[in-house]
Protein backbone atom coordinates (compact mmCIF):
# COMPACT_ATOMS: atom_id res chain seq x y z
CA UNK A 1 0.00 0.00 0.00
CA UNK A 2 1.39 3.47 -0.87
CA UNK A 3 2.46 5.61 2.09
CA UNK A 4 0.02 8.21 3.38
CA UNK A 5 0.73 11.78 2.39
CA UNK A 6 2.14 13.73 5.39
CA UNK A 7 0.50 17.02 4.40
CA UNK A 8 -2.89 15.36 4.02
CA UNK A 9 -2.44 13.73 7.44
CA UNK A 10 -2.49 17.12 9.18
CA UNK A 11 -5.80 18.17 7.60
CA UNK A 12 -9.28 17.58 9.02
CA UNK A 13 -10.98 17.89 5.63
CA UNK A 14 -10.78 16.17 2.24
CA UNK A 15 -8.65 17.45 -0.63
CA UNK A 16 -10.27 17.85 -4.04
CA UNK A 17 -7.96 18.11 -7.04
CA UNK A 18 -9.91 20.23 -9.55
CA UNK A 19 -7.57 19.71 -12.49
CA UNK A 20 -5.27 16.73 -12.87
CA UNK A 21 -4.47 15.41 -16.35
CA UNK A 22 -4.74 12.07 -18.06
CA UNK A 23 -2.21 11.38 -20.80
CA UNK A 24 -4.07 9.44 -23.44
CA UNK A 25 -2.80 6.16 -24.84
CA UNK A 26 -3.52 6.99 -28.44
CA UNK A 27 -3.70 3.45 -29.88
CA UNK A 28 -6.65 2.80 -27.53
CA UNK A 29 -8.24 6.17 -28.33
CA UNK A 30 -7.95 5.37 -32.02
CA UNK A 31 -10.24 2.38 -31.45
CA UNK A 32 -12.95 4.75 -30.23
CA UNK A 33 -12.33 7.11 -33.14
CA UNK A 34 -12.87 4.20 -35.52
CA UNK A 35 -16.07 3.25 -33.69
CA UNK A 36 -17.36 6.81 -33.99
CA UNK A 37 -16.39 7.64 -37.57
CA UNK A 38 -14.85 4.63 -39.29
CA UNK A 39 -11.53 4.44 -41.10
CA UNK A 40 -12.02 7.82 -42.78
CA UNK A 41 -12.11 9.61 -39.43
CA UNK A 42 -9.03 7.66 -38.29
CA UNK A 43 -7.17 8.88 -41.38
CA UNK A 44 -8.18 12.48 -40.68
CA UNK A 45 -7.13 12.10 -37.06
CA UNK A 46 -3.73 10.65 -37.98
CA UNK A 47 -3.16 13.48 -40.47
CA UNK A 48 -4.00 16.01 -37.76
CA UNK A 49 -1.61 14.37 -35.29
CA UNK A 50 1.17 14.52 -37.90
CA UNK A 51 0.58 18.24 -38.43
CA UNK A 52 3.04 19.40 -35.78
CA UNK A 53 5.89 17.43 -37.35
CA UNK A 54 5.02 18.80 -40.79
CA UNK A 55 4.88 22.34 -39.41
CA UNK A 56 8.40 22.05 -38.01
CA UNK A 57 9.69 21.40 -41.54
CA UNK A 58 8.26 24.66 -42.88
CA UNK A 59 10.39 27.81 -43.05
CA UNK A 60 9.66 30.42 -40.40
CA UNK A 61 8.00 32.83 -42.86
CA UNK A 62 5.55 30.12 -43.97
CA UNK A 63 4.70 29.16 -40.37
CA UNK A 64 4.04 32.78 -39.47
CA UNK A 65 1.82 33.33 -42.51
CA UNK A 66 -0.21 30.28 -41.53
CA UNK A 67 -0.69 31.60 -37.99
CA UNK A 68 1.57 28.93 -36.49
CA UNK A 69 3.84 29.33 -33.47
CA UNK A 70 6.25 27.26 -31.39
CA UNK A 71 4.12 24.57 -29.81
CA UNK A 72 4.66 22.35 -26.78
CA UNK A 73 7.70 20.06 -26.73
CA UNK A 74 8.91 17.60 -24.06
CA UNK A 75 5.59 18.13 -22.34
CA UNK A 76 5.64 15.28 -19.82
CA UNK A 77 7.93 14.26 -16.95
CA UNK A 78 10.07 11.25 -17.85
CA UNK A 79 12.70 10.90 -15.10
CA UNK A 80 9.96 9.56 -12.81
CA UNK A 81 8.58 6.74 -14.93
CA UNK A 82 6.09 5.74 -12.23
CA UNK A 83 4.49 9.16 -12.49
CA UNK A 84 4.38 8.91 -16.29
CA UNK A 85 2.57 5.58 -16.07
CA UNK A 86 0.28 6.98 -13.36
CA UNK A 87 -0.88 9.69 -15.78
CA UNK A 88 -1.81 7.06 -18.35
CA UNK A 89 -3.34 4.35 -16.16
CA UNK A 90 -6.43 5.31 -14.12
CA UNK A 91 -6.11 2.19 -11.98
CA UNK A 92 -2.59 3.18 -10.92
CA UNK A 93 -3.66 6.78 -10.33
CA UNK A 94 -6.52 5.52 -8.15
CA UNK A 95 -4.18 3.33 -6.12
CA UNK A 96 -1.78 6.24 -5.52
CA UNK A 97 -4.34 8.89 -4.49
CA UNK A 98 -3.61 8.49 -0.77
CA UNK A 99 0.11 8.83 -1.42
CA UNK A 100 -0.58 12.05 -3.34
CA UNK A 101 -2.86 13.37 -0.59
CA UNK A 102 -5.89 13.60 -2.87
CA UNK A 103 -9.31 12.37 -1.77
CA UNK A 104 -11.20 13.12 -4.98
CA UNK A 105 -9.89 14.13 -8.40
CA UNK A 106 -11.40 15.64 -11.53
CA UNK A 107 -9.38 14.36 -14.50
CA UNK A 108 -8.88 16.46 -17.60
CA UNK A 109 -7.56 15.22 -20.95
CA UNK A 110 -4.30 16.23 -22.61
CA UNK A 111 -4.51 15.53 -26.33
CA UNK A 112 -8.24 15.54 -25.71
CA UNK A 113 -7.98 19.33 -25.50
CA UNK A 114 -7.27 19.38 -29.25
CA UNK A 115 -10.85 18.99 -30.58
CA UNK A 116 -11.88 22.36 -29.16
CA UNK A 117 -9.65 24.19 -31.66
CA UNK A 118 -10.05 22.01 -34.77
CA UNK A 119 -11.75 23.80 -37.67
CA UNK A 120 -12.74 20.61 -39.52
CA UNK A 121 -16.26 19.87 -38.27
CA UNK A 122 -16.38 16.09 -38.65
CA UNK A 123 -12.94 15.63 -37.08
CA UNK A 124 -13.68 18.07 -34.24
CA UNK A 125 -16.97 16.47 -33.29
CA UNK A 126 -15.85 12.90 -33.93
CA UNK A 127 -12.65 13.25 -31.93
CA UNK A 128 -14.48 14.91 -29.02
CA UNK A 129 -17.02 12.10 -28.91
CA UNK A 130 -14.33 9.43 -29.12
CA UNK A 131 -12.30 11.03 -26.30
CA UNK A 132 -15.42 11.27 -24.15
CA UNK A 133 -16.33 7.64 -24.71
CA UNK A 134 -12.77 6.53 -24.06
CA UNK A 135 -12.50 8.42 -20.77
CA UNK A 136 -15.93 7.35 -19.57
CA UNK A 137 -14.90 3.73 -20.12
CA UNK A 138 -11.47 4.17 -18.52
CA UNK A 139 -12.64 5.84 -15.33
CA UNK A 140 -15.93 4.00 -14.74
CA UNK A 141 -14.44 1.55 -12.18
CA UNK A 142 -13.01 4.41 -10.11
CA UNK A 143 -15.99 6.77 -9.91
CA UNK A 144 -15.91 6.94 -6.12
CA UNK A 145 -12.66 8.94 -6.22
CA UNK A 146 -12.10 10.15 -9.80
CA UNK A 147 -14.38 11.64 -12.42
CA UNK A 148 -13.30 12.61 -15.95
CA UNK A 149 -14.54 15.69 -17.75
CA UNK A 150 -16.33 15.48 -21.07
CA UNK A 151 -14.97 17.65 -23.90
CA UNK A 152 -17.57 20.00 -25.40
CA UNK A 153 -16.69 21.79 -28.67
CA UNK A 154 -18.29 25.23 -29.06
CA UNK A 155 -18.01 26.19 -32.73
CA UNK A 156 -21.77 26.58 -32.68
CA UNK A 157 -24.42 26.11 -29.97
CA UNK A 158 -26.04 23.11 -31.65
CA UNK A 159 -22.90 20.95 -31.52
CA UNK A 160 -22.27 21.96 -27.91
CA UNK A 161 -25.79 21.04 -26.83
CA UNK A 162 -25.65 17.77 -28.76
CA UNK A 163 -22.46 16.68 -26.99
CA UNK A 164 -23.69 17.91 -23.60
CA UNK A 165 -26.81 15.76 -23.91
CA UNK A 166 -24.84 12.75 -25.18
CA UNK A 167 -22.25 12.93 -22.39
CA UNK A 168 -24.59 13.50 -19.48
CA UNK A 169 -27.19 11.08 -20.81
CA UNK A 170 -25.48 8.14 -22.47
CA UNK A 171 -22.09 8.40 -20.74
CA UNK A 172 -23.21 9.66 -17.33
CA UNK A 173 -20.69 12.52 -17.29
CA UNK A 174 -20.87 14.87 -14.29
CA UNK A 175 -18.13 17.34 -15.27
CA UNK A 176 -17.62 19.12 -18.59
CA UNK A 177 -14.93 21.10 -20.35
CA UNK A 178 -16.17 23.73 -22.80
CA UNK A 179 -14.02 25.50 -25.37
CA UNK A 180 -13.30 29.00 -24.09
CA UNK A 181 -13.16 30.60 -27.52
CA UNK A 182 -13.39 29.95 -31.24
CA UNK A 183 -11.06 31.50 -33.81
CA UNK A 184 -13.35 32.83 -36.55
CA UNK A 185 -11.82 33.57 -39.99
CA UNK A 186 -11.69 37.22 -41.03
CA UNK A 187 -12.53 36.34 -44.60
CA UNK A 188 -12.36 33.79 -47.39
CA UNK A 189 -8.97 32.91 -48.84
CA UNK A 190 -6.95 34.49 -46.02
CA UNK A 191 -4.24 32.65 -44.04
CA UNK A 192 -5.45 30.84 -40.95
CA UNK A 193 -3.65 33.42 -38.85
CA UNK A 194 -6.14 36.04 -40.05
CA UNK A 195 -8.88 35.50 -37.49
CA UNK A 196 -10.87 37.14 -34.74
CA UNK A 197 -11.52 35.78 -31.28
CA UNK A 198 -15.11 34.78 -30.50
CA UNK A 199 -15.67 34.41 -26.75
CA UNK A 200 -19.44 33.84 -27.12
CA UNK A 201 -20.57 37.31 -26.06
CA UNK A 202 -22.88 39.82 -27.72
CA UNK A 203 -20.70 40.12 -30.84
CA UNK A 204 -20.64 36.38 -31.56
CA UNK A 205 -22.36 35.23 -34.76
CA UNK A 206 -24.34 32.81 -32.56
CA UNK A 207 -26.53 33.14 -29.49
CA UNK A 208 -24.94 30.90 -26.84
CA UNK A 209 -27.66 31.38 -24.23
CA UNK A 210 -29.14 27.97 -25.14
CA UNK A 211 -25.80 26.39 -24.14
CA UNK A 212 -25.75 28.10 -20.74
CA UNK A 213 -29.40 27.17 -20.25
CA UNK A 214 -28.68 23.54 -21.14
CA UNK A 215 -25.80 23.45 -18.63
CA UNK A 216 -28.11 24.59 -15.83
CA UNK A 217 -30.81 22.12 -16.88
CA UNK A 218 -28.31 19.24 -16.89
CA UNK A 219 -26.64 20.35 -13.66
CA UNK A 220 -23.13 20.70 -15.07
CA UNK A 221 -20.69 23.51 -14.36
CA UNK A 222 -18.93 24.85 -17.47
CA UNK A 223 -15.18 24.73 -16.97
CA UNK A 224 -12.73 26.33 -19.41
CA UNK A 225 -9.17 25.19 -20.10
CA UNK A 226 -8.35 26.82 -23.42
CA UNK A 227 -4.91 28.13 -24.35
CA UNK A 228 -3.91 31.66 -25.33
CA UNK A 229 -0.79 30.63 -27.23
CA UNK A 230 -0.83 32.17 -30.69
CA UNK A 231 -2.50 35.37 -29.47
CA UNK A 232 -0.87 38.78 -29.70
CA UNK A 233 2.72 38.59 -28.48
CA UNK A 234 2.56 34.82 -27.88
CA UNK A 235 3.50 33.92 -31.47
CA UNK A 236 7.20 33.17 -31.15
CA UNK A 237 8.43 30.78 -33.81
CA UNK A 238 11.28 29.58 -31.61
CA UNK A 239 10.34 29.71 -27.92
CA UNK A 240 7.57 27.62 -26.40
CA UNK A 241 8.24 29.20 -23.00
CA UNK A 242 7.66 32.69 -24.42
CA UNK A 243 4.33 31.52 -25.80
CA UNK A 244 3.34 29.53 -22.73
CA UNK A 245 3.94 32.09 -19.95
CA UNK A 246 0.59 33.61 -19.00
CA UNK A 247 -1.30 31.99 -21.85
CA UNK A 248 -3.89 30.18 -19.73
CA UNK A 249 -4.45 33.34 -17.72
CA UNK A 250 -5.05 35.29 -20.95
CA UNK A 251 -7.54 32.69 -22.19
CA UNK A 252 -9.34 32.49 -18.84
CA UNK A 253 -9.56 36.27 -18.57
CA UNK A 254 -11.00 36.54 -22.08
CA UNK A 255 -13.92 34.16 -21.52
CA UNK A 256 -14.54 35.32 -17.93
CA UNK A 257 -14.69 38.98 -19.02
CA UNK A 258 -16.96 38.11 -21.94
CA UNK A 259 -19.40 36.16 -19.75
CA UNK A 260 -19.49 39.02 -17.24
CA UNK A 261 -19.95 41.86 -19.73
CA UNK A 262 -22.60 39.93 -21.68
CA UNK A 263 -24.61 39.38 -18.50
CA UNK A 264 -24.50 35.57 -18.57
CA UNK A 265 -24.22 35.29 -14.74
CA UNK A 266 -27.18 37.69 -14.40
CA UNK A 267 -29.40 35.71 -16.78
CA UNK A 268 -28.27 32.35 -15.40
CA UNK A 269 -27.58 32.86 -11.68
CA UNK A 270 -27.42 29.10 -11.06
CA UNK A 271 -24.51 28.71 -13.49
CA UNK A 272 -21.17 27.88 -11.87
CA UNK A 273 -18.04 28.38 -14.00
CA UNK A 274 -14.34 27.64 -13.55
CA UNK A 275 -11.32 28.95 -15.45
CA UNK A 276 -8.41 26.55 -15.12
CA UNK A 277 -4.63 26.55 -14.94
CA UNK A 278 -4.23 30.32 -15.22
CA UNK A 279 -4.05 30.98 -11.49
CA UNK A 280 -5.99 33.73 -9.76
CA UNK A 281 -3.76 36.80 -10.11
CA UNK A 282 -5.49 37.79 -13.35
CA UNK A 283 -8.89 37.31 -11.68
CA UNK A 284 -8.00 39.66 -8.81
CA UNK A 285 -6.93 42.24 -11.39
CA UNK A 286 -10.05 41.75 -13.52
CA UNK A 287 -12.31 42.00 -10.49
CA UNK A 288 -10.66 45.22 -9.31
CA UNK A 289 -10.59 46.66 -12.85
CA UNK A 290 -14.29 45.99 -13.37
CA UNK A 291 -15.14 47.85 -10.17
CA UNK A 292 -12.87 50.72 -11.17
CA UNK A 293 -14.28 50.87 -14.68
CA UNK A 294 -17.87 50.75 -13.40
CA UNK A 295 -17.20 53.64 -11.02
CA UNK A 296 -15.82 55.79 -13.87
CA UNK A 297 -17.47 54.35 -16.99
CA UNK A 298 -20.76 53.17 -15.49
CA UNK A 299 -23.92 55.30 -15.76
CA UNK A 300 -23.09 57.35 -12.65
CA UNK A 301 -19.55 58.29 -13.57
CA UNK A 302 -19.82 58.55 -17.34
CA UNK A 303 -21.31 62.06 -17.32
CA UNK A 304 -17.91 63.39 -16.19
CA UNK A 305 -16.70 62.87 -19.75
CA UNK A 306 -19.67 64.25 -21.73
CA UNK A 307 -18.26 66.82 -24.22
CA UNK A 308 -21.43 68.88 -23.71
CA UNK A 309 -20.17 69.78 -20.23
CA UNK A 310 -17.08 71.57 -21.53
CA UNK A 311 -17.07 75.32 -20.78
CA UNK A 312 -15.92 76.40 -24.24
CA UNK A 313 -15.39 80.10 -23.37
CA UNK A 314 -13.35 79.19 -20.29
CA UNK A 315 -11.14 76.82 -22.28
CA UNK A 316 -10.51 79.51 -24.91
CA UNK A 317 -9.65 82.15 -22.32
CA UNK A 318 -7.19 79.78 -20.62
CA UNK A 319 -5.54 78.99 -23.94
CA UNK A 320 -5.14 82.75 -24.50
CA UNK A 321 -3.66 83.35 -21.07
CA UNK A 322 -1.57 80.21 -20.61
CA UNK A 323 -0.98 78.74 -24.08
CA UNK A 324 2.30 78.98 -25.98
CA UNK A 325 2.54 81.11 -29.10
CA UNK A 326 2.21 77.98 -31.22
CA UNK A 327 -1.03 77.10 -29.39
CA UNK A 328 -2.39 80.65 -29.78
CA UNK A 329 -1.65 80.55 -33.50
CA UNK A 330 -4.21 77.73 -33.80
CA UNK A 331 -6.97 79.15 -31.61
CA UNK A 332 -9.35 79.16 -34.60
CA UNK A 333 -8.90 75.37 -34.63
CA UNK A 334 -9.69 74.93 -30.93
CA UNK A 335 -12.89 72.98 -31.57
CA UNK A 336 -11.01 70.48 -33.72
CA UNK A 337 -8.45 69.98 -30.97
CA UNK A 338 -11.14 69.45 -28.35
CA UNK A 339 -12.96 66.83 -30.42
CA UNK A 340 -10.10 64.29 -30.42
CA UNK A 341 -11.51 61.13 -28.75
CA UNK A 342 -14.42 63.27 -27.55
CA UNK A 343 -16.74 63.24 -30.55
CA UNK A 344 -20.38 63.79 -29.53
CA UNK A 345 -22.35 60.53 -29.39
CA UNK A 346 -25.13 59.05 -27.26
CA UNK A 347 -24.09 57.90 -23.80
CA UNK A 348 -24.08 54.10 -23.56
CA UNK A 349 -24.16 52.11 -20.32
CA UNK A 350 -21.78 49.30 -21.26
CA UNK A 351 -22.52 47.56 -17.95
CA UNK A 352 -26.26 47.33 -18.64
CA UNK A 353 -26.17 43.74 -19.93
CA UNK A 354 -24.18 42.71 -16.84
CA UNK A 355 -26.90 44.18 -14.63
CA UNK A 356 -24.50 46.17 -12.46
CA UNK A 357 -26.07 48.90 -10.33
CA UNK A 358 -23.46 49.04 -7.55
CA UNK A 359 -19.97 47.63 -6.90
CA UNK A 360 -21.41 44.93 -4.63
CA UNK A 361 -23.15 43.43 -7.68
CA UNK A 362 -19.72 42.69 -9.17
CA UNK A 363 -18.59 41.06 -5.93
CA UNK A 364 -21.76 38.94 -5.86
CA UNK A 365 -21.15 37.63 -9.38
CA UNK A 366 -17.53 36.73 -8.71
CA UNK A 367 -18.40 35.05 -5.42
CA UNK A 368 -21.37 33.11 -6.76
CA UNK A 369 -20.46 32.24 -10.32
CA UNK A 370 -16.69 32.22 -10.90
CA UNK A 371 -13.95 29.83 -9.72
CA UNK A 372 -10.27 29.93 -10.59
CA UNK A 373 -7.99 26.91 -11.00
CA UNK A 374 -4.57 27.41 -9.40
CA UNK A 375 -1.55 25.17 -9.69
CA UNK A 376 -0.05 24.15 -6.38
CA UNK A 377 3.31 25.90 -6.75
CA UNK A 378 1.91 29.33 -7.68
CA UNK A 379 2.75 31.83 -4.88
CA UNK A 380 0.15 34.25 -6.25
CA UNK A 381 -2.62 31.90 -5.07
CA UNK A 382 -2.66 33.76 -1.76
CA UNK A 383 -3.97 36.89 -3.50
CA UNK A 384 -7.39 35.25 -3.83
CA UNK A 385 -7.78 35.34 -0.04
CA UNK A 386 -6.22 38.76 0.55
CA UNK A 387 -9.35 40.57 1.72
CA UNK A 388 -7.28 43.52 2.89
CA UNK A 389 -6.27 44.30 -0.70
CA UNK A 390 -9.16 43.03 -2.80
CA UNK A 391 -11.95 45.62 -3.19
CA UNK A 392 -14.92 45.13 -0.84
CA UNK A 393 -12.76 42.66 1.10
CA UNK A 394 -13.40 39.97 -1.49
CA UNK A 395 -12.03 36.45 -1.18
CA UNK A 396 -12.12 34.95 -4.65
CA UNK A 397 -12.87 31.26 -5.13
CA UNK A 398 -9.47 29.79 -5.96
CA UNK A 399 -9.48 25.99 -6.34
CA UNK A 400 -6.56 23.60 -5.96
CA UNK A 401 -5.63 22.25 -9.41
CA UNK A 402 -2.58 20.01 -9.43
CA UNK A 403 -1.87 19.77 -13.21
CA UNK A 404 -0.61 16.25 -12.49
CA UNK A 405 0.63 14.59 -15.67
CA UNK A 406 2.20 17.67 -17.24
CA UNK A 407 5.71 19.13 -17.02
CA UNK A 408 4.58 21.59 -14.34
CA UNK A 409 4.61 18.66 -11.89
CA UNK A 410 7.94 16.76 -11.98
CA UNK A 411 6.98 14.81 -8.82
CA UNK A 412 3.32 14.00 -8.24
CA UNK A 413 3.60 13.29 -4.54
CA UNK A 414 4.82 16.84 -3.89
CA UNK A 415 1.86 18.86 -5.17
CA UNK A 416 -0.06 19.08 -1.90
CA UNK A 417 3.10 19.96 0.00
CA UNK A 418 3.78 22.77 -2.48
CA UNK A 419 0.31 24.15 -1.89
CA UNK A 420 0.84 23.97 1.89
CA UNK A 421 3.97 26.14 1.63
CA UNK A 422 1.70 29.20 1.56
CA UNK A 423 0.47 28.20 5.03
CA UNK A 424 4.02 27.65 6.26
CA UNK A 425 4.98 31.07 4.88
CA UNK A 426 2.08 32.73 6.70
CA UNK A 427 0.30 33.77 3.50
CA UNK A 428 -2.73 31.49 3.99
CA UNK A 429 -4.61 30.59 7.14
CA UNK A 430 -6.05 27.15 7.79
CA UNK A 431 -9.54 28.27 6.76
CA UNK A 432 -8.09 29.72 3.56
CA UNK A 433 -6.37 26.43 2.82
CA UNK A 434 -9.58 24.54 3.51
CA UNK A 435 -11.42 26.79 1.06
CA UNK A 436 -8.65 26.37 -1.51
CA UNK A 437 -8.46 22.59 -1.39
CA UNK A 438 -12.04 21.66 -0.49
CA UNK A 439 -14.93 24.05 0.02
CA UNK A 440 -14.53 26.17 -3.12
CA UNK A 441 -14.53 23.03 -5.27
CA UNK A 442 -17.65 21.82 -3.46
CA UNK A 443 -19.25 25.20 -4.22
CA UNK A 444 -18.39 24.77 -7.90
CA UNK A 445 -19.69 21.28 -8.59
CA UNK A 446 -22.32 20.79 -5.90
CA UNK A 447 -23.52 24.31 -6.63
CA UNK A 448 -24.37 23.15 -10.14
CA UNK A 449 -25.52 19.68 -9.10
CA UNK A 450 -26.22 19.00 -5.40
CA UNK A 451 -25.88 15.26 -6.10
CA UNK A 452 -22.44 15.55 -7.73
CA UNK A 453 -20.63 13.89 -4.83
CA UNK A 454 -23.21 11.22 -4.06
CA UNK A 455 -21.61 7.78 -4.09
CA UNK A 456 -18.10 9.20 -3.77
CA UNK A 457 -15.62 8.63 -0.98
CA UNK A 458 -16.21 12.17 0.33
CA UNK A 459 -20.02 12.14 0.20
CA UNK A 460 -20.40 12.51 3.96
CA UNK A 461 -17.91 15.38 4.26
CA UNK A 462 -19.56 17.25 1.37
CA UNK A 463 -23.02 16.74 2.90
CA UNK A 464 -21.74 18.17 6.17
CA UNK A 465 -20.23 21.13 4.34
CA UNK A 466 -23.50 21.82 2.51
CA UNK A 467 -25.20 21.45 5.89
Amino acid sequence: MPPANPTRARLDHPVIDADGHLIEFMPAVRDHIRDVGGSKLVEEFDASMAGAEQARALPEEARRALGMFKMTWWAFPTRNSLDRATSMLPKLFYERLDELGIDFAVAYPTLGLMPMSIDQTDLRRGMARAINRSNAELFAPYADRITPVAVIPMHDPAEAIDELEHCTGELGSKAVLLAGHVLRPLGEGLPRGAHWLDTFGAESPYDYDPVWKKCTELGVAPTFHSAGMGWGSRISQNSYVANHVGNFAAAGEAICRALFMDGVPRRFPDLRCAFLEGGVGWACSLYADLIGHWEKRGPRGLSHYDPAHLDRPLIESLFKSHGSERFKKHLDELDEGLRVLCEPQPAVDEFEAAGIERPEDILEIFDRSFHFGCEADDPVNASAFDAARNPLRARLRAIFSSDIGHWDVPEMNGVLEEAWELVDDGLLGLEDFRAFTFTNAVHLWAGANPRFFEGTSIEAEVAAELG
